[in-house]
């Protein structure tokens, strides 16, 4: 049997934490461009029981969206101990691509997935390199992939990396600048010949783009007299909330369906770290879709609390903390456990996968 298996994982997050405490003398307009006048400790207070944040990540000044992933690549190559020149492909999901500090310009050329590569000193030309945009579900978007090629024999090891550095696109003047963080995982999948069958057991996708594309975008800040050409990721935080709500759910309940395996064997939920209160919502929806009420406390490992939301970087990088026992309260997998990876974003786009380790 034909196993794509998850060997290694490693991630990166920067040394500097913003906490909630220092945007207190921060600015803040509303998408009228009208400055708040509630109090900055009310609008903060109010920020953290909603998302569960109190600090996050942000890169410093002389590292770049390349380096992170670099980073985390490394370290994962390290954990599955494998030769670097022997893996095909390096899928790398981004969303902002490498904006350098100081600039208001994203620069894609070359793909962040060939500075990586670079970086790593890979000399196999056959290694390809490329960067995948789906939003916020970009790694996991980018393991589908990879799961469609080594199913189709193209490909037999893999590494799919996750980075992201929101710090140098938001809006300093909008309240949502305090979701965002920056960050990097990187996981290696190989295929193994096996009896037993585990690793990707099935997956589901989603795009809805009619109405939905415009919940996330980019635009020039809030603060009229912030005067520059630069645009800033945006969100319509509450269409995203229903959205998700409504959707993530089902997407989750498509893919175990497929998999052959019951709801009452799945022993974690690794779900993309956007907002912890919109997290623990969409778990009790799904659990309720198998009329089941009463949710196990430890199914849901998180780390938003305190590396806010690095978009695609949250999963991969939860993954390689939980894996390493490095997760707050102690969360771990085992071998056989099953698992289900979900993620929602900017598309708006929806993926989910259900792994047995």
């Amino acid at each position: 049997m034909k196993n794509i298996v998850l060997t290694g994982s490693g991630s990166f997050m920067p040394d500097r934490v913003v906490k909630n405490e220092d945007f207190l003398n921060q600015d803040f307009y509303d998408e009228k461009n009208q400055k708040f006048e509630t109090e900055n400790e009310v609008i903060i207070k109010k920020f953290e029981e909603i998302t569960g944040i109190v600090e996050r990540r942000w890169i410093e000044d002389d590292m770049n969206t390349d380096d992170m992933g670099f980073l985390a690549g490394e370290r994962a190559i390290e954990d599955a101990k494998i030769d670097r020149e022997q893996l095909d492909y390096i899928i790398v999901g981004q969303n902002a691509g490498q904006v350098l500090k100081g600039s208001h310009q994203s620069d894609m050329i070359p793909s962040i997935a060939s500075r990586i590569k670079q970086k790593l000193k890979i000399k196999n030309k056959y290694t390809i390199a490329y960067d995948l945009l789906f939003g916020c579900p970009g790694w996991l978007q980018g393991v589908i992939h990879m799961y469609g090629f080594m199913r189709a024999g193209m490909v037999n090891k893999a590494m799919v990396i996750g980075v992201d550095a929101l710090s140098r696109i938001v809006d300093p003047y909008d309240r949502d600048s305090m979701i965002f963080a920056d960050g990097a995982g990187a996981t290696i999948f190989e295929v193994k010949e096996e009896e037993e069958r585990r690793g990707i057991l099935s997956y589901s996708m989603v795009s809805d783009t009619l109405i939905e594309a415009d919940y996330l975008y980019m635009d020039k800040s809030y603060n009229l007299n912030h005067k520059n050409n630069a645009r800033y990721i945006k969100m319509l935080g509450r269409k995203i909330y229903e959205y998700s709500l409504l959707n993530v759910p089902a997407a989750m309940k498509e893919a175990l369906d497929k998999s052959g395996v019951g709801i009452e064997d799945v022993k974690k939920v690794f779900i993309h770290q956007a907002n912890e209160k919109m997290d623990d919502a969409i778990i009790k929806r799904f659990f309720r879709l198998y009329k089941i009420k009463d949710v196990d406390p430890m199914m849901m490992p998180m780390s938003i609390s305190t590396l806010g939301n690095s978009s695609v970087a949250t999963i991969p990088t939860l993954i390689d903390l939980v894996r390493k026992k490095k997760c707050r309260k102690n969360h771990k997998v085992k071998e056989g456990d099953v698992v289900i990876f979900a993620s929602v974003g900017a598309g708006m786009n929806i993926n989910a996968v259900v792994y047995k380790f």
